[in-house]
């Protein structure tokens, strides 16, 4: 939901907040504007924002703001007071300017320190906070006060919570389109991504090729994205990464023209994803993702596999299809080379052809030692490929799994995108 700015003005000073809002309706169209009834009427008839409107002041709406601000709805106000024909000493005046100090919310009483507040939000960095309250393990109350915390100093945040029925893409492409409306070309704004692997690949994928940085601030169970790009898992250090402002620019992929941000998996990975329920995820963490790939890996039966890519026809009996723009050292199955490259413009894909259950168990070992010391280990039962774009066959069909979402496909294209997304990253060291 968009961020709310209280605006209220006294008999004699409607005319002057009407100016006031005219003048910076393209910044104050960000906002749902809250005011008391007189003054919603007259910024109503003279501009086209949204208004919502309280009881009037006599009948507590400066107080019904109060409470608003405590709430954290109402991120500023504007009170145009007329100091001289109205006691500023009234106990509901005096009670909105307590609250205001007391929450640290910023408060105008007149033209000049308005539209110093104004210009000085219009010069910070829009974002868009897209928070799933139901991702991981911890308090989401407390997790989102702090993001707000640390965060809204340096940023116009504006909150967006993700719902059952919403699909988060949905949102984020909202927030897109508000930020390409409203913003000019050199603009800075953002937008944020908190919970799951889940809803940060959805996000981050819905900005692919837009050039809008995305925030990650991990609050799942695995965390893979995060931890594939080396950002912050902690949640304090992921938002203080995100108010640095430095970004990097990766790799992404389209699926089928799916946005692919991590790995697909054909075979294995899916049925390992599949398996591991949010019941189980809940209760034992990443375990359940171990505790699936055992049972899987018992399951699993071979499929014929066609790849094409580079002007050739590649035939596989094998077990799993790993393709992977980016993955953690956890995706065991995505580490042929040893580590996925992030920004080399290239797909990494995995094929074990293993024809026993001893040569299984021999292949898993080679890739758990590859992601362990980040270093490819020749396996003759393991067929390792980088390539710019391919295309999979399964016979047959399998059961694909894009960035942790379970779907039907067959056959399954993949392109790369170099440099298709830009995350809010630490300062890389050499």
């Amino acid at each position: 939901m968009p961020n709310s700015i209280a605006l209220i003005a006294h008999e004699s000073k409607k005319n002057d907040i009407v100016t006031l809002v005219q003048r910076y309706h393209s910044l104050l169209n960000r906002y749902l504007i809250v005011a008391t009834p007189d003054t919603g009427k007259w910024i109503q008839d003279a501009t086209n924002l949204t208004v919502e409107t309280v009881v009037s002041e006599a009948d507590g709406g400066l107080l019904q703001i109060a409470a608003r601000l405590v709430s954290s709805e109402v991120v500023g106000v504007i009170f145009l007071m007329d100091t001289i024909n109205v006691p500023s000493q009234l106990p509901d005046v005096q009670a909105l300017l307590r609250v205001c100090n007391r929450y640290e919310v910023p408060l105008a009483t007149n033209i000049a320190t308005a539209e110093l507040a104004i210009q000085g939000v219009a010069k910070r960095r829009d974002a868009y906070l897209i928070f799933n309250p139901i991702a991981g393990q911890g308090n989401p109350d407390r997790d989102l006060a702090l993001i707000q915390k640390i965060l809204e100093p340096q940023m116009n945040l504006h909150i967006i919570l993700t719902q059952p029925d919403i699909d988060p893409v949905e949102q984020a492409k909202e927030a897109i389109t508000a930020i390409q409306s409203a913003q000019s070309e050199d603009s800075t704004a953002c937008i944020i991504a908190s919970g799951g692997d889940g809803t940060v690949s959805a996000i981050a994928g819905t900005t692919l090729e837009t050039g809008i940085p995305v925030g990650i601030i991990p609050r799942g169970t695995a965390n893979a994205f995060a931890v594939a790009l080396g950002l912050p898992t902690d949640l304090k250090r992921a938002c203080e990464t995100i108010a640095a402002g430095n970004t990097r620019m990766v790799d992404a992929a389209y699926c089928n023209d799916i946005p692919m941000v991590l790995l697909a998996g054909v075979g294995f990975e899916a049925q390992m994803v599949n398996n591991a329920s949010r019941e189980l995820k809940n209760r034992i963490g990443t375990l359940a993702y171990v505790l699936s790939a055992a049972q899987q890996f018992f399951a699993q039966k071979d499929f014929n596999a066609t790849v094409e890519l580079d002007g050739q026809v590649l035939e596989f009996k094998t077990g799993a299809v790993t393709i992977a723009n980016a993955a953690p050292p956890s995706s065991i199955s995505a580490q042929g080379f040893g580590a996925v490259i992030p920004d080399d413009g290239l797909l990494e894909v995995t094929i074990p052809t293993s024809k026993t259950l001893l040569q299984d168990i021999n292949t898993s070992a080679t890739l758990l030692a590859s992601a362990l010391v980040k270093t490819q280990f020749e396996d003759r039962n393991l067929v390792c490929l980088r390539t710019h774009q391919l295309k999979v066959t399964t016979d047959p069909p399998q059961t694909l799994v894009v960035d942790g979402e379970v779907l039907e496909a067959n056959p399954i294209e993949f392109i790369c995108v170099p440099k298709g997304l830009t995350v809010f990253s630490p300062l890389l060291t050499t």
